[in-house]
């Protein structure tokens, strides 16, 4: 995981474009969430993590496909960032019959992150 890209406004419409596999995507989430892994133990260590994550995920999540935990997210963002796509990026979604779920969850960790850019940059 030490091959992650920055976390960045290119990350995040690399991860809206598609252009980074769901695998890294999961990854970023993950390590802004404070998840790590241990590779010599080959077990997660989840003592960064809030605590609310880790009583329900003590594993880190697949956010693409599991969506309890892509809604845990999307509450976990804050009110005021909840629009930040739209707002900062001038991201205006997927177009109706273009996306699914998975391009709605990778749009949802894209949100998340880029709202945890905005709170630790201010």
């Amino acid at each position: 995981m030490s091959n992650l890209p920055p976390l960045n406004t290119e990350t995040i419409w690399d991860i809206l474009n598609e252009k980074l596999d769901d695998a890294i995507v999961n990854e970023l989430v993950w390590h802004y969430l404070g998840y790590r892994y241990n590779s010599s133990t080959k077990q997660w260590d989840n003592s960064q993590v809030p605590t609310e994550w880790q009583q329900e995920y003590p594993q880190p999540p697949d956010f693409i496909d599991n969506r309890p935990a892509t809604v845990k997210l999307t509450r976990s963002i804050a009110s005021e960032n909840k629009q930040i796509l739209k707002e900062k990026l001038g991201f205006k979604g997927y177009k109706i019959g273009e996306f699914g779920p998975r391009q709605t969850r990778r749009a949802t960790a894209a949100n998340w992150l880029l709202s945890y850019l905005q709170q630790t940059t201010q």
